[in-house]
């Protein structure tokens, strides 16, 4: 796992030709939030196992502070210092994680959602990639509409 800073990700994306999924036309579906806090799990662990195929992937945080009541810094730092990175999240906002690092993506995308932060998870094999935003929304985006049938499927029933 790595962190990036927003230039660093930047380049990385423009190196690769990639935008962010609702900066271009793209068949998109909504999702809300689960209903339960214990749902959020299930559903982060689903995109980080179901959407990524095993690739890298990138999760970016865009938005935080809007909920202050509901950030838990203390597990996110601590998370982030059991990576090997000490620099703040307004530093560092951009999350690399590797092919074998679902687990630690689930946990972070679970995190960032139970703290009310916004943000994207761009897939290296760019097949779905989503926009999570602090009103309790998912936003799956891919370039071709039958990308997302099993997102319909999973989330029409997500708990």
């Amino acid at each position: 796992m790595r962190f990036y800073t927003r230039q660093e990700s930047d380049e990385r994306l423009s190196d690769r030709e990639r935008r962010l999924p609702d900066e271009g036309p793209a068949s998109y579906y909504p999702a809300g939030f689960p209903d339960k806090a214990y749902g959020y799990y299930y559903s982060a662990r689903w995109i980080a196992t179901s959407l990524t195929f095993r690739d890298p992937a990138l999760l970016l945080i865009t938005e935080w502070g809007i909920w202050p009541s509901s950030e838990n810094w203390h597990l996110y730092y601590k998370l982030r210092h059991s990576c090997g990175d000490y620099r703040l999240l307004d530093e560092a906002p951009r999350h690399l994680f590797l092919g074998h690092e679902t687990e630690d993506l689930a946990t972070f995308l679970q995190l960032a959602m139970l703290n009310g932060w916004g943000g994207y998870v761009l897939t290296g094999a760019n097949y779905v990639n989503l926009f999570f935003s602090h009103d309790e929304y998912i936003n799956f985006y891919a370039d071709i509409d039958e990308n997302l049938t099993l997102v319909r499927e999973e989330f029409k029933t997500a708990p």
